[in-house]
């Protein structure tokens, strides 16, 4: 027999058992890591337990005094057509209305405690995940973020968390009120009249699918909505963070274009959103027309067949009324929960991702060292499978060695500096500060003795001195001063409007690169490391900052280990020992005047910026 050749593919999965028992176990690991983060999701209710009994009881009340209310109105009716002595009625009817309003002043507070207490728990929770979330993020190493996306990032945290705190808030009074109010009308209905209660009960799970349906259709939209306003915010971030590119490139136009792109897929994805929400609402609204006009259909047939009275009529309508709530709460309750949920599952994608550079068990604080720094046959590339970087490199600096770093770009240089404080973990060999692995000590401490100043300079949005302390938080003033003179940078900040106090603009804008590099230097003067690398720091300054800045080099490394990687052959030829780094490694080292005599790899690049 033939079989087609797609219908045996499939039967070949079916009953291939390497594919279901890898099947089997990715669904159990999901449905694992399903639990685990619903324990996480309940776990959060924990610190407001007391707030949270305090909202579902007054949830209770509210479902409790909306179901009273028609109860008090049919023995008002009842009553009104009972009694025949008129001032007797008019002061049982006048006693029930009393009773009614302190019902309805209940029903007041417990909606009023609901609406603002429990959206104060729900916002409390709501901070709590953010926190997390921005803690987490500080603790993940530098390989996360050349994967991540800030504007992505930025959306999770904030966006994402805000449809947490109204589920947090909502999930459990809505999912209480629509229960205890239909469960609380619908027997009422049957106990006044079975078979009339019998029909609205038809109705409501059709009444319910309706809901459910346009309700995903909406989270469906909004899930979209989501992807697509962290795209905007990604957009937004990359065109104004690079203001000063693109108005250079005078290319205003096209971000306009791609911004309008993105916010157009924003728009459509709303549009989608409103339409099923459009439905929703048509819906419900339907459901509690065509109740009421069956329970005055109905219920007048019934009257005529004196099988119901007149109040227990209206209290049908008015049961009716209470009835269309639960509906709408159950379907807000999915809605909030797809809406909440899928932005808890995306925080939880950041929350359970672990750090790659992390304390061992037994790592210990690193005391001050000395400064010597060795590297054993080390090994390292940014992906596992990608390229090595760095292959089997050996090397020992002396404490308090200035050791310069040179070769062609793309050799390794950077990524060997950012390997002394642990910004990536080596793939093989080891490093080790004082003749101690540097992952047998704590991160905090490690960093704490190194200095690490950039060719990139970022400086944080406020004041000098807020970016400076940045190095120091406790820092005096006139521990700001000291270190701002020996950086060369006392005289210009003071030049400034107000001094120390002046803000520079976000990333520093207001001030020049030299500028801004000799507050980082000053910055790390206040730090006070043992250890003191300098990523290219002076690569893209003018000849009057960069001499400002070599001085202040110098000043600062006097006595400690100093490592610096430098394109302008100027700034190490003062160094105690200059280190060739090629593709094939540590090629040459000595001072400038031993490699220049040598002829070698960095006379050759000497020669060619003498030319330049």
């Amino acid at each position: 027999m033939n079989i087609p050749f797609s219908r045996a593919r499939k039967n070949s999965r079916r009953h291939n058992p390497f594919l279901n028992f890898f099947r089997d176990h990715s669904n159990a690991a999901d449905r694992g890591r399903r639990r685990s983060r619903m324990r996480k999701f309940l776990s959060y209710y924990h610190p407001h337990l007391p707030l949270l009994l305090a909202d579902l009881l007054c949830a209770f009340l509210v479902a409790g005094t909306a179901i009273a209310l028609p109860l008090c109105a049919n023995i008002v009716t009842s009553r009104l057509l009972a009694l025949s002595d008129a001032p007797l009625a008019f002061a049982e009817i006048l006693a029930m209305g009393g009773i009614m309003l302190a019902v309805l002043a209940i029903q007041i507070g417990a909606i009023f405690f609901v609406d603002y207490r429990g959206h104060v728990m729900g916002a409390r929770i709501e901070a709590t995940v953010r926190q997390e979330l921005f803690e987490h993020c500080q603790k993940l190493s530098f390989s996360f973020y050349d994967r991540q996306r800030t504007g992505q990032l930025m959306s999770r945290i904030t966006n994402d968390s805000l449809w947490l705190g109204e589920l947090f808030h909502h999930g459990p009074e809505d999912l209480s009120i629509a229960v205890l109010k239909f469960g609380g009308a619908m027997l009422v209905l049957f106990f006044i009249d079975p078979p009339l209660a019998g029909l609205i009960l038809l109705l409501t799970p059709v009444a319910l699918a309706y809901a459910l349906y346009f309700n995903r259709c909406m989270n469906r939209a909004l899930e979209a909505s989501k992807r697509q306003i962290a795209a905007v915010n990604e957009r937004v971030e990359d065109a104004l963070a690079g203001i000063r590119v693109v108005q250079s490139f005078a290319n205003e136009a096209l971000e306009r274009e791609r911004f309008a792109e993105q916010n157009h897929r924003f728009l459509q994805s709303r549009a989608e959103g409103y339409r099923s929400e459009a439905w929703f609402s048509v819906g419900t609204e339907t459901f509690a027309q065509l109740v009421t006009i069956l329970v005055i259909i109905v219920g007048a047939l019934r009257i005529l067949a004196a099988e119901l009275t007149v109040p227990d009529m209206l209290t049908f309508l008015l049961c009716v009324g209470v009835l269309v709530d639960p509906v709408q709460r159950l379907a807000n309750f999915v809605r909030l929960w797809q809406e909440g949920y899928t932005g808890f599952v995306r925080a939880m994608e950041i929350l359970e991702i672990a750090p790659d550079i992390t304390d061992r068990p037994a790592a210990r604080p690193m005391p001050a060292p000395r400064g010597e720094i060795r590297f054993s046959d080390v090994a390292f590339a940014y992906e596992a499978d990608g390229p090595r970087v760095l292959q089997r490199l050996s090397l020992t600096i002396a404490p308090g060695e200035f050791v310069a770093l040179v070769g062609p770009s793309g050799v390794g240089k950077s990524t060997l500096c950012a390997l002394i404080p642990r910004f990536y973990d080596i793939d093989a060999g080891s490093i080790h500060i004082d003749g101690a692995d540097i992952r047998d000590v704590t991160l905090a401490s490690l960093r704490r003795h190194v200095g690490v100043v950039q060719q990139d300079v970022y400086l944080f949005a406020g004041t000098v001195a807020q970016n400076l302390r940045y190095g120091r938080p406790d820092a005096t003033d006139a521990e700001l001063e000291s270190a701002a003179r020996a950086a060369n940078a006392h005289d210009f900040i003071m030049a400034l409007p107000n001094g120390y106090d002046t803000d520079i603009g976000q990333r520093g804008v207001k001030l020049s690169g030299g500028q801004r590099q000799r507050i980082t230097i000053a910055r790390a003067f206040l730090k006070d490391p043992e250890i003191l690398i300098f990523d290219e720091a002076t690569s893209a300054l003018d000849n009057e900052s960069e001499r400002a800045v070599q001085q202040a080099l110098l000043t600062l490394a006097n006595g400690r280990t100093t490592l610096v990687i430098a394109h302008r052959l100027s700034t190490v030829r003062h160094a105690d020992r200059i280190l060739v780094l090629t593709a094939d490694g540590i090629v040459e080292q000595g001072t400038h005047d031993d490699l220049m005599a040598q002829g070698g790899v960095y006379a050759n690049l000497h020669s060619v910026q003498a030319s330049i």
